[in-house]
């Protein structure tokens, strides 16, 4: 399989340096909209056909593989089929963005606390809701971040504007941050983001190359992450998918593709690669 389009020089140099030492490369991806298209009921995500098979390749090559989401980590792990899914023994998935972590080899999670302000948001969000006049917006419960959907309803982009300035009132009265994605917004924890996550998964793997695998603005965090640490000598490919439509994340990434099922074309022509290496 031939490389894909690397649109940035940076991006060649991270692509290269994984295929030329794999064994100090971290590869990760988001799920939603990545390993899984988006769907309008989040419990009925599932990854493209070859997703899963795509990375237990790459596991077998690299230093590590990782799912970073926002979702639960377990909630990850059931969606995706991953537990029990062979070669991907060592995969970890970073849940609530980086709040949780599963690991395959042991089956188990760990966590952090989760701050009293998102007990006290989810108090208020029924009533908040019926006070705007959106109450049949969905309200995806994460434990640890609350992610309002506007998706379902009849005008959803009228929708997410009349709640943008509620949920900002919100977040500021109980402590939260408000993250804007597609058709959702989002309230979460201060200093959790997904770049938080890869940062400390860089840091515990000693990966010297890496690559990135998102679709939403809440994946511009981990974009910069590797963009900061690629001036201390990081080597990274970052690889976004239209899903979303996320401009800015498209137009940061080095290589893009449409959808998911390109994502599981690049992942397989990186192993390629490093087979041929």
């Amino acid at each position: 399989m031939s490389i894909p389009v690397i649109q940035t020089n940076a991006g060649r140099e991270g692509w290269e340096a994984i295929v030329s030492d794999p064994s100090t490369a971290v590869i990760s991806t988001d799920f939603d909209g990545v390993l899984s298209p988006l769907v309008e009921d989040p419990a009925r995500s599932r990854p493209v056909e070859g997703a899963l098979d795509a990375l237990a390749r790459l596991a077998r090559s690299v230093n590590q593989v990782a799912i970073v989401t926002g979702r639960p980590a377990l909630v990850a792990t059931e969606l995706s089929g991953v537990s029990g899914h062979p070669g991907l023994g060592s995969l970890v998935v970073l849940g609530h963005y980086g709040l949780e972590r599963w690991d395959a080899a042991t089956g188990k999670v760990t966590s952090e606390p989760v701050p009293e302000g998102v007990t006290k948001a989810r108090d208020r969000l029924p009533g908040l809701l019926r006070e705007v006049g959106v109450p049949d917006a969905f309200v995806e419960d994460k434990d640890s971040s609350l992610a309002v959907h506007t998706r379902r309803l009849e005008d959803p982009a009228g929708a997410l504007e009349l709640l943008r300035a509620p949920l900002t009132a919100l977040a500021q009265e109980t402590g939260l941050r408000l993250e804007p994605g597609n058709l959702v917004l989002e309230l979460r924890p201060p200093g959790i983001d997904k770049g938080v996550a890869l940062r400390r998964l860089i840091e515990s793997t000693g990966a010297r190359s890496i690559l990135y695998a998102g679709d939403d603005l809440g994946d511009l965090a981990a974009y910069r992450a590797i963009q900061a640490q690629r001036d201390n000598g990081l080597r990274g490919v970052l690889l976004a998918t239209r899903s979303s439509n996320a401009t800015e994340l498209i137009e940061a990434a080095d290589i893009v593709v449409d959808d998911p099922s390109g994502v599981v074309t690049v992942l397989t022509a990186l192993s390629d690669a490093i087979s041929a290496r």
